[in-house]
């Protein structure tokens, strides 16, 4: 059993080593990419103060498709280029957003959420997908926050054998 040791009375930079240092305990010995970004997923979501959402989107085609998360129901297909996910996707670099009602594009999967963070999942150059954090309250996320985030992403990218989508599954659609 982990014990999610909670960061909120910590300094931004101290908090993210602490967690840091939980991922590598999760990630020890297991390299399955499902297993791994569920539990970044669970260890973020729980361990972050003041966040309502964390998750994992990965690229299919030309569009990301939800992955292991927490928290409220999720929309489940986001284009590249749309929204706060498609636009980290899309510009391969990490989009911190203070007030996402005021960012074009937005989309909505939780009312509550009032800024955000996301980091693209790079490997070797190929992008996998992204990491979306949501918070309800108004600029949450800062530079400290995607250092320390990006971090994890490293940690994951070297502890999981994620690839790009194969096939595995159905990425299509479906029909109504």
């Amino acid at each position: 059993m982990h014990i999610v040791k909670k960061t909120a009375d910590l300094p931004k930079a101290t908090a993210y080593r602490e967690l840091q240092g939980q991922l590598a305990g999760l990630f020890a010995g297991e390299r399955n990419a499902l297993a791994n970004t569920a539990n970044m997923s669970a260890l973020l979501y729980e361990g972050l103060p003041n966040v309502n959402w964390v998750g994992f989107y990965f690229l299919h085609g030309r569009e990301l498709v939800l992955g292991p998360f927490q928290g409220k129901v999720a929309c489940i297909r986001i284009a590249m280029g749309s929204g706060v996910c498609g636009a980290a996707a899309e510009r391969r670099e990490t989009v911190i957003v203070e007030d996402v009602h005021a960012f074009p594009g937005h989309i909505a999967c939780d009312a509550a959420s009032r800024s955000e963070i996301v980091l693209p999942l790079i490997h070797y150059g190929q992008l996998l997908g992204v990491l979306d954090l949501d918070s309800p309250e108004l600029a949450r996320f800062d530079h400290e926050d995607g250092v320390g985030l990006k971090g994890a992403v490293d940690l994951l990218l070297q502890s999981a054998d994620l690839k790009p989508f194969t096939g595995i599954g159905n990425a299509e659609p479906r029909n109504p």
